[in-house]
């Protein structure tokens, strides 16, 4: 199992408090796992929430019309590396 940064730890945790997710520990989550289709089993549905969690956190939206949206939410990995280069100061 990767160990996660200090960045993607924070980011998982944002993701465990912001869907509710009782049974994950942000430990638990992979950051390369796929964040979509794989053992979490998040959805459309849940990337909305995320987006709109990590808008109120980190001070920047990321858009539904993005088209690197599926590369951005591929995994804790590159959804908190993309965090990183947008966030607000």
């Amino acid at each position: 199992m990767a160990e996660q940064t200090a960045a993607q730890h924070e980011l998982a945790t944002l993701i465990v408090q912001s869907l509710n997710l009782e049974s994950v520990a942000p430990a638990q989550i992979e950051p390369d796992a796929p964040l979509f289709g794989g053992e979490l089993g998040l959805d459309s549905i849940d990337a909305l929430e995320i987006a709109l969690a990590v808008s109120k956190r980190y001070g920047f939206q990321l858009r539904s019309d993005n088209p690197d949206n599926r590369q951005i939410f591929t995994s804790l990995a590159t959804l908190s590396a993309h965090i990183e280069q947008n966030r607000a100061a």
